[in-house]
């Protein structure tokens, strides 16, 4: 029995009197772990337990974890080939929704069971840079490094560290044999060390790589014609304005000429109030009158089939031009007509359509007049401010300006956001109070993780609570519960419990963004990556690791409590047993489950068939697509990284288990941001080299655990080394990170000018022939090659180098000119109508129009008759959707886009 296991049974078994002592449970396990003090000093294997087999894992064990991991994983991938032909609207959305561009769509993939497989393979990654957008394109890139990085480490570990480890002599068994807690000559620890050094400094030195190849990679984005001419690129948000500097004339001799447009944020919360309640009498309209057609045509299909050429004859006369209601009347009686109460249980009853219209001819004309107010000017005015320029670049200078001599007023400024993502509350939120903000939310950030073992330890009390009655005797009262209740309670509601927690979290960390005051979705997401981090390498890494190897050791440390720290020094090795499993469990039903997507498909079909009784609501599931939480997605891989970092060392068969999970994870994550995810918020691919730095986090907590390990051990020689290898690896990553943060804020104007001389270049009018060299002008065109999105783009200006090469050199292999072939081209160029361009910043509430309502046509003209007279006050149409034969709600999902279509702006 293992020696937790059976610590567990005895800690919960009562002695006759109803307690139970330390010495009782120590006399019981005394034979067989608790050797005389006097001999631990003798004992060649201190900080092991004495059977070494109850605290090594088996490979039996591992096996026993990856075969019913392997064979949920085959399910999970066998029912993915089987449904992705049948449910192409849920396992390749984009390939055809009409909701997208042309540009925005993935390839369509042959319909057999395997062959898609080729076509998937030949379709490069920077498609999804193309096509879907930068973070999508990064979060696989981040998959790829480090799957790459694990298995350098591998290559440079494994050859060293297992023959050093398996001879070490402390006499380890089974995978514990292959760790550092088989080493007892402390001479070997020169091979952990230096060996470390290597892999180490290539973790650093990717990081580094890939932070210039994403500054290229931004810079070549952010210029590229398809965003420099965005309107969000040419506006800068200023926060914390002070009041007399919210002003339209006195803004505009701040910046001069350079300004285009000013949008001051107004306080919004009476028209915001009404245009809510607008929408929402609309809605309640579009259903009642919907419910009335479809009630209507359901009766007349009936009377149909009892008379059929009466109710034809009837149908040729009805005249949509009568009285409100009068088809309708012919098949649905007065009392069965749409009604609700306009307070729950004690209201008055009223006929729905009749009191919607009333109450939308009392609101439209006041909101229309209320909006018109606030373009003019005549509103409260709140701390924030939109300015556009007429250039990128004007913007840019105005940006990266001191705005004003008071310490945070007019700061911190923004660029580059997108209206749809503003979260207008917070444009309210004043120097002073953004402060105590993001000092109450990060306190409680912090709280929250370091003591969130406790409701993820009443959970699990819950799941053990027989063995917990028979500590706490009061709780006995307990066994009186039915035994169906009390199994639900001990198995059932325990997991519903852990599961809602684990939900929670990130609605929790995303709450304390957005009350710490990020004044838009993707500020709110970075800071959200932050903080999810943060308690994923608290939590999910260091609490369990640092558990496993405490509880391993307990006995040990019970018996020779001066011998604790040698004890968790073997012992912490051990834990990376647990890992290995859990690489293993992540790799296989994370990748699986994501492509099945199992959950979404279920509830896309259940709740679509009960919940979607309009056209709209049809539409609106039909045509949406899933987005990814960056905050939340990519801080779970970046730990999963630093795990095996982390133990690259310590115990290297963990970096083999996680490129093979990582690469996993990578390929599901490929064919859903190719053919099913959307990207909703755009960070612009801040949340990349945020991954990069946090990966780091790995290397510092190894170099700190290895010093440690020496420490016990006492190898003074490892030690030194280490700690100048720590002092090295700062100095190293402050000085990186010194010089490029600059270039993660800003754009630099040298390249403004260069980008005007290689498009000039392109179009075959060389208009700055000043800054182009004769061999950029006399450069050949890409005809070829995954990297190239079009082909009439030059080629880079240096000949194609061999993998080292271009490994060594991404300041000259992956430079701006090589990376601006990788963004997309082929968008049509963006033009902004008067409207779009004169509210694009203001609250939404102000230029919100009045909705379209959507009903679907019937054969009897009840729905061209209600659209007559809802008509009068709003616009109404009962285009495009329809009754089938069994009066089934249908509208033409593969045909023309519905009347509710809105084209995307690309603000």
């Amino acid at each position: 029995m293992d020696t937790l296991e059976e610590f567990n049974n005895a800690l919960f078994r009562r002695s006759p009197n109803g307690r139970i002592t330390m010495r009782d449970l120590l006399q019981r396990r005394a034979p067989s772990f608790c050797n005389p003090i006097g001999t631990v000093g003798n004992d060649t294997n201190v900080g092991s337990s004495t059977s070494s087999d109850d605290n090594s894992p088996s490979l039996s064990s591992f096996i026993s974890t990856l075969v019913p991991t392997l064979i949920l994983a085959a399910v999970f991938v066998t029912l993915f080939l089987i449904l992705r032909r049948r449910f192409k609207r849920n396992y390749a959305p984009r390939t055809y929704l009409n909701s997208l561009r042309e540009q925005e769509r993935s390839p369509t993939l042959p319909d057999g069971l395997l062959n898609w497989f080729s076509a998937f393979n030949k379709i490069p990654d920077s498609f999804v840079l193309n096509h879907q957008s930068l973070d999508g394109f990064l979060l696989l890139r981040y998959l790829k490094i480090a799957c790459a990085t694990c298995f350098v480490g591998c290559c440079i570990t494994w050859p060293v560290l297992f023959p050093v480890n398996a001879t070490g002599g402390a006499g380890q068994t089974q995978l514990n044999i292959l760790s550092f807690a088989n080493i007892v000559d402390k001479n070997r620890y020169y091979a952990h060390v230096f060996i470390a050094w290597i892999f180490f400094g290539f973790v650093f030195y990717m990081v580094a790589r890939e932070s210039i190849y994403y500054v290229n990679l931004r810079q070549a984005y952010l210029l590229s014609p398809l965003y420099a001419n965005r309107m969000s690129s040419r506006t800068v948000l200023f926060t914390s304005v002070p009041t007399q500097y919210l002003d339209e004339a006195i803004l505009r001799r701040m910046f001069g000429e350079s300004l285009k447009n000013i949008w001051i944020a107004n306080e919004c919360e009476d028209i915001e109030k009404l245009v809510s309640e607008r929408d929402k009498v609309a809605m309640k309209l579009e259903a009642a009158e919907t419910k009335l057609i479809k009630t209507a045509t359901m009766n007349r299909l009936k009377s149909m089939k009892k008379g059929g050429a009466q109710v034809e004859n009837a149908d040729t006369v009805n005249d949509t031009n009568g009285e409100s209601g009068s088809i309708a009347a012919k098949w649905v009686p007065t009392k069965n007509r749409p009604t609700h109460k306009l307070k729950p249980i004690i209201g008055k009853k009223v006929d729905t359509i009749n009191w919607c219209r009333s109450e939308l001819e009392r609101l439209i004309p006041k909101i229309q007049s209320l909006q018109e107010s606030y373009r003019a000017g005549n509103a409260k005015f709140i701390p924030s401010v939109f300015v556009e320029f007429h250039s990128q670049s004007e913007a840019q200078s105005a940006y990266q300006s001191l705005t004003h001599h008071h310490a945070l007023h007019m700061a911190p400024r923004y660029i580059g956001v997108n209206p749809e993502e503003v979260i207008w509350k917070n444009l309210k939120i004043n120097w002073a109070s953004r402060v105590v903000r993001n000092i109450l939310t990060i306190a409680f950030v912090v709280l929250l993780v370091v003591f969130w073992s406790i409701p993820v330890g009443f959970v699990g009390i819950l799941s053990n609570i027989k063995s917990l009655i028979g500590f706490a005797p009061w709780l006995s009262w307990l066994n009186d519960i039915p035994t169906a209740i009390f199994g639900i309670v001990q198995g059932l509601l325990p997991t519903i419990l852990l599961a809602v927690l684990m939900i929670l979290l990130p609605i929790i960390l995303r709450l304390m963004a957005k009350l710490g005051g990020c004044p838009s979705l993707s500020a709110v997401e970075l800071r959200t990556q932050n903080f999810y981090f943060m308690f994923q390498v608290i939590q999910v890494f260091l609490v369990t690791t640092l558990t496993s190897a405490a509880s391993a050791a307990v006995f040990d440390i019970i018996c020779h409590p001066g011998d604790a720290p040698n004890l968790l020094a073997t012992n912490l090795p051990k834990a990376s047993n647990f890992y290995i499993s859990y690489f293993v469990l992540q790799g296989l039903t994370i990748s699986s489950g994501a492509v099945l997507g199992i959950v979404g498909l279920i509830l896309f079909k259940v709740l679509g068939r009960f919940l979607d009784t309009t056209p709209r609501k049809m539409y609106n599931r039909f045509s949406s697509l899933a987005g990814l939480g960056w905050g939340t997605v990519l801080p779970i891989y970046t730990n999963l990284t630093v795990i095996a970092i982390t133990y690259s060392i310590i115990a290297p068969l963990v970096l083999g288990f996680a490129t093979i999970g990582l690469y996993l994870i990578y390929l599901a994550y490929r064919y859903n941001l190719l053919f099913v995810f959307n990207a909703n918020i755009d960070t612009k691919g801040l949340i990349y080299p945020r991954a990069l730095q946090q990966t780091t986090t790995g290397c510092y907590l190894s170099i700190v655990c290895l010093i440690g390990l020496f420490g016990i051990k006492g190898a003074a020689g490892p030690i030194v080394l280490m700690v100048l290898f720590l002092v090295f690896a700062i100095l190293f990553h402050v000085s990186l990170n010194s010089a490029l943060n600059p270039l993660l804020a800003y754009l630099p104007r040298s390249l403004e000018a260069e980008e005007e001389s290689l498009l000039s270049i392109e179009h075959g009018s060389a208009s700055h022939p000043e800054m182009t060299t004769e061999k950029e002008l006399k450069s050949p065109t890409v005809t070829s090659g995954n990297d190239s999105t079009d082909s009439n783009l030059p080629a880079a200006p240096h000949k194609k180098p061999n993998f080292i090469t271009k490994f060594l050199r991404p300041d000259i292999y992956t430079d701006y000119q090589t990376l601006r072939r990788l963004v997309p081209r082929s968008y049509p160029q963006i033009v902004y109508d008067p409207i779009t361009e004169r509210d694009a910043y203001y609250h939404p509430s102000i230029a919100s129009p009045t909705p379209l309502l959507w009903v679907p046509r019937d054969e009897a003209g009840v729905s061209r008759q209600e659209c007559r007279h809802s008509g009068k006050v709003i616009p109404m149409t009962d285009e495009g959707a329809s009754f089938d034969s069994k009066g089934k709600l249908v509208w033409d999902e593969q045909g023309a886009r519905p009347p509710i279509w809105k084209e995307k702006v690309y603000y």
